[in-house]
């Protein structure tokens, strides 16, 4: 599948997706991104999961911003929410979060931008 087919938008400048490659951060790019965040802990699903460390590599060799800010699926925490709202504030846009479905991306930014 195509990464294009993946990407859900959000809001007008973030959007959400399921588990990345390293190989999707060009086409991210290409599609017209300038930051990624990763919200999946590494190994979540065991060793066939890409890594951050592969993931950030890919993405910064593309010229995107790359954050790492792994939550739990069932519970994000106050200061994960603050976490996430500070880096919707310092990245640029459009933003494109990743977990294992976009579910998490999805109610992290949503509690992080809620008034």
């Amino acid at each position: 599948m195509q990464t294009s087919q993946l990407i859900r938008q959000v809001a007008p400048d973030f959007c959400v997706a399921p588990q990345l490659t390293p190989e999707a951060m060009a086409d991210l790019a290409k599609l017209g991104f300038k930051s990624v965040i990763n919200n999946r802990p590494d190994f979540e699903e065991g060793p066939h999961q890409p890594t951050n460390a592969s993931v950030q590599a890919a993405a910064e060799a593309a010229g995107l911003e790359y954050r790492y800010l792994p939550v739990n699926g069932a519970y994000q925490s106050p200061e994960e929410i603050a976490q996430m709202a500070e880096l919707l504030e310092q990245l640029p846009g459009p933003v494109l979060a990743f977990c294992r479905s976009g579910a998490r991306s999805t109610k992290l930014y949503l509690s992080a931008t809620r008034g």
